[in-house]
């Protein structure tokens, strides 16, 4: 396996500019302590463009492991999700005003997908074995508990130098199992209990973490580790991090911490149960739309919740429009539609096959929506 270390990184000149984008004259000279101990210069972005965001050292380093999530994970929208859900997990022990992100250099390919695989496959194997089962006995008896691990670096700066000082892991866990009874035959589904989902996670979490620690510079940094369960193949909604450990220097997960996310479709039945204030004013709002305009083919929200508390609704409308005008009347009836809806963190994009075509978007303390059109 084939490690790359960010080590301790010297800086011999501090950027003094803020509040524009660094150019790229605006460097600074790093001396990255790796086997090779080659010097390279490096970019801190003075602009934090938000409080939530991250800065992030700059020629950007990708993940050793990039690419592996798209063919660990069945859903867009949870390949998307498990590593947003870690970000938002990583402020609550890592603040963005303090520490730089990177992307997981320590992970690399070779090495989760040995973790990833059974225990009979590979010898790192955190999967359970399937000697001697059949399809059906697989899913009953050694499912497939986790399919990806994300890895994220957090880097703090301290007078002249930036060193590693936090690793955050998200685990991916299945919330269903699929299965063939016989070669090439049905697809089978087999529902993942809660418990079954988080007991497993939580002792792969503690495996994960042990191993970890023997790698060389990873002894005492603290590690965030969060639990993902997973949404089904065919839903149109992520799934979410329900639970999150903080392994201090050189310990291992222990105080596990829930988290309550949801992220709810509307209108549904489903919606209609759980927030149905809410439900009602979104269907009051695609009505309105319907009564003035025709040519879409949908209109869907997506809620964010976290701790049953509404914190962005995320509305997508496919138009089939023919010309600029139109979209330009269309987006102006919406701005007057979205100003009059209740307080609330709203986004609302307007898409045809030919790509983005409006977006509007209102923050709960806002009076109107900020809208653009894209131009052609």
């Amino acid at each position: 396996m084939t490690k790359k270390h960010i080590g301790m990184l010297t800086l011999a000149l501090l950027l003094t500019v803020s509040g524009c984008a660094p150019s790229l004259d605006d460097k600074t000279e790093v001396i990255q302590n790796t086997e090779e101990e080659e010097t390279k210069s490096v970019i801190i972005p003075s602009l934090q463009l938000d409080e939530t965001y991250y800065r992030t050292l700059l020629p950007y380093e990708e993940s050793a492991s990039r690419g592996l999530v798209v063919s660990n994970l069945s859903s867009k929208y949870d390949m998307k999700e498990v590593e947003n859900g870690l970000l938002r997990i990583s402020q609550n022990e890592f603040s963005p005003e303090k520490y730089l992100f990177q992307e997981g250099q320590y992970l690399d390919t070779s090495t989760l997908k040995d973790w990833l695989a059974r225990s009979n496959q590979e010898e790192g194997g955190l999967n359970p074995s399937d000697v001697g089962l059949t399809g059906e006995e697989k899913a009953k008896k050694a499912p497939v508990y986790i399919t990806h691990i994300v890895e994220q670096n957090y880097l703090e700066k301290v007078d002249n130098k930036v060193s590693l000082s936090g690793i955050s892991i998200g685990l991916a866990l299945n919330s269903t199992y699929y299965y063939n009874k016989e070669k090439y035959g049905a697809i089978y589904e087999e529902k993942l209990t809660q418990a079954q989902i988080e007991e497993n996670g939580k002792r792969i979490a503690e495996e994960v973490v042990t191993r970890l620690r023997k790698m060389d510079g990873l002894a005492d940094i603290p590690i965030v580790v969060g639990l993902f369960k997973q949404n089904s193949r065919n839903a149109v909604v992520p799934g979410t991090y329900f639970t999150y450990s903080t392994a201090a220097a050189g310990k291992n997960v222990s105080d596990w911490k829930a988290i309550d996310e949801e992220y709810v479709l509307f209108p549904t039945a489903d919606s209609q149960e759980k927030y149905r204030e809410l439900d009602t004013v979104f269907r009051g709002f695609k009505q309105d739309v319907e009564t003035y305009f025709s040519n879409y083919t949908s209109i869907i929200g997506t809620g964010y919740f976290k701790d049953k508390q509404l914190q962005k609704l995320t509305i997508t409308i496919p138009i089939q429009f023919y010309g600029t005008a139109e979209v330009i009347g269309f987006t102006q009836h919406l701005a007057g539609l979205v100003k009059n809806l209740p307080a609330m963190n709203i986004e609302v994009q307007v898409n045809s096959i030919d790509g983005a075509e409006a977006l509007l978007v209102k923050k709960a303390s806002d009076e109107e929506p900020y809208v653009h059109i894209f131009t052609q």
